[in-house]
């Protein structure tokens, strides 16, 4: 019966000054939201599996928590907002004839292996931009992943920005087939460039596309990857992704937050269902990336509603983490007053505490304990 006592693995208590200050955090990101016009949303815990299948292409169904209900139904704990969002729009809103603008709160849960060290239940904001194909919208994403940060209390961080479409774009030229795929991908997402090598040299490619891809782990840094992206293919489609960039770019260079971006063509995410950009923002104190995000442009026929969609998750308790190690934030509750007062100045007392509260004041009042 001890167990009782203590939590899951992967699952733990947020209680004391942590807690408040996680809601704090959560309002402040949660204003800006709705500066952009973005309306709350609230989708189920548990969704039918379909929503997070292979077709879907969100994450493994084995790091899924799957049940059933009484008609037998396969049910699953939501691992990723995106889908569920995608699902209700498609239900509720028409985004061909308007763009819908979303924004969502609650927790995730994703079965990871114990060894991983990483929770499995998380907390996660975030919006979904549906019906809007422009770059206007990647770039305005970008703006709000910015002033989330800033709102949060972070003045040290990057936002790295990578191109799943130049990546797909020479894995179709080179005509791999899927295991070589997943390997490749693997190594680049690794940034490992000499296991890139081994791999081109082992596929006997045609020398553009085998330097194209042995480049594409180091391929970081500011706009000058931008020009060495383009250089290294004529394939159509790989330029147009490298376009796409450099206008994301000078649209955010009006905002004022280009000195936040980097660009890295070797981000390649778990999740299948990005075309376009996708971006992950960093800081020091923690390993983890704070906010994830892209542009799922084929997500939503999955729902019978065809959309260009783009959208961002901040995981709250990695930007937490990151907050406390830079001592942005510290753990310590709210000071509030306490009034103690006897059954003869409870008249008094409650008076006194209604007036500060009133004020904006936190009080607790505590009866006094009688001597005994």
């Amino acid at each position: 019966m001890e167990r009782i006592f203590h939590t899951p693995e992967g699952v733990r208590d947020i209680y004391n000054g942590e807690c408040s200050q996680k809601r704090k955090v959560q309002e402040r990101i949660h204003r800006v939201f709705h500066q952009y016009g973005y309306e709350d949303i609230e989708t189920p815990t548990f969704e039918y599996f379909e929503v997070f299948s292979r077709e879907v292409g969100t994450i493994p169904s084995r790091e899924l928590y799957k049940f059933f209900d009484r008609e037998g139904n396969t049910l699953v704990l939501r691992p990723d907002f995106t889908p569920s969002v995608s699902r209700a729009c498609a239900t509720y809103f028409s985004p061909d004839q308007e763009p819908v603008s979303l924004c969502y709160t609650g927790n995730t849960f994703i079965n990871n292996s114990s060894y991983r060290g990483r929770l499995k239940e998380t907390t996660q904001m975030g919006v979904e931009r549906i019906g809007d194909e422009s770059a206007d919208a990647d770039a305005e994403l970008l703006a709000m992943t910015v002033e989330c940060l800033l709102a949060a209390g972070l003045t040290e961080f990057q936002i790295s920005v990578g191109q799943v479409d130049y990546f797909k774009s020479l894995l179709k030229e080179a005509e791999l087939n899927a295991e070589a795929e997943e390997r490749l991908r693997s190594l680049i997402s690794q940034k490992n460039a000499f296991g890139v090598e081994e791999f081109v040299e082992e596929q006997k490619l045609k020398e553009s596309i085998a330097k194209a891809f042995v480049e594409i782990p180091q391929m970081f840094g500011s706009t000058e990857v931008l020009d060495k992206a383009r250089k290294l293919t004529n394939n159509a489609r790989a330029l147009e992704a490298v376009a796409r960039l450099r206008e994301i770019y000078e649209i955010l260079k009006i905002y004022g937050y280009e000195k936040y971006v980097s660009f890295d063509f070797g981000m390649l995410s778990k999740y299948q269902y990005y075309t376009g950009i996708i971006f992950q923002a960093y800081t020091y104190g923690t390993g983890e990336p704070m906010i994830k995000g892209g542009r799922y442009n084929g997500l939503m026929k999955h729902f019978g509603k065809p959309a260009a969609s783009i959208g961002f998750a901040i995981e709250v308790d990695n930007l937490l983490l990151a907050l406390s190690s830079q001592k942005i934030i510290s753990e310590k509750e709210e000071k509030r007053s306490v009034i103690q007062y006897g059954p003869a100045d409870r008249t008094e007392a409650i008076a006194k505490a209604q007036k500060l509260r009133t004020e904006g004041h936190s009080v607790a009042l505590r009866l006094k304990k009688e001597a005994r």
